[in-house]
């Protein structure tokens, strides 16, 4: 992307942030490849038979950012990993809803319905979101760097930027994060 282009974003945000709703808007053109992207890599692990394709995903984690209210977003690398963590929340709701569906709720699974149940990938999803809070709530500034690096596909330099610290900072907190949150996974498989 140009760097007029990233200007352009970053001038919108602030717009949006000051309650120019028409702002948050124009913003999507200049990053939607941008979020396709990123949904289709979230997407990659979800299930084959998963009833979202990226496009719904950009769609669905945009109508969450128009309801929300203006946050403190910086700058285009900042916006996009906002967007990347409402794509993983909205599958981790789906998951989540698959679950509670899975626990009967007055229906009965069928033994012949059982192969197709992905209770692997969405247990491991849950699982990582599980650790990914409870990351937040130990050491907040590691969560929001795995969740730029990994959901978010910014790069370390990116999220110095966004976050405002060196970029040793941000690769030592991605490393002690990832075995934190590994070891946290592990035990909850």
């Amino acid at each position: 992307m140009p760097q007029d282009e990233f200007s352009r974003v970053t001038e919108l945000l602030r717009h949006w942030k000051e309650g120019d709703e028409q702002a948050l808007k124009d913003v999507l053109p200049l990053v939607y490849q941008e979020l396709r992207r990123l949904a289709h890599y979230h997407l990659q692990s979800e299930r084959a038979d998963h009833s979202l394709q990226s496009t719904a995903l950009v769609h669905e984690a945009y109508l969450r950012l128009v309801g929300a209210e203006p946050g403190d977003l910086q700058n285009r690398a900042h916006f996009v990993a906002v967007a990347s963590r409402a794509m993983r929340q909205i599958l981790v709701d789906l998951a989540r809803g698959r679950d509670a569906h899975k626990r009967d709720w007055g229906l009965k699974i069928e033994f012949a319905d059982l192969p197709s149940i992905p209770v692997k990938r969405d247990a491991e999803l849950l699982a990582l979101d599980d650790a990914l809070s409870d990351l937040s709530r130990v050491d907040e500034r590691q969560a929001q760097i795995v969740e730029m690096k990994f959901f978010g596909g910014l790069s370390s330099p990116e999220i110095s930027h966004v976050l405002g610290i060196s970029r040793a900072t941000v690769d030592r907190d991605w490393a002690t994060a990832r075995v934190w949150l590994h070891r946290q996974v592990s035990r909850a498989g």
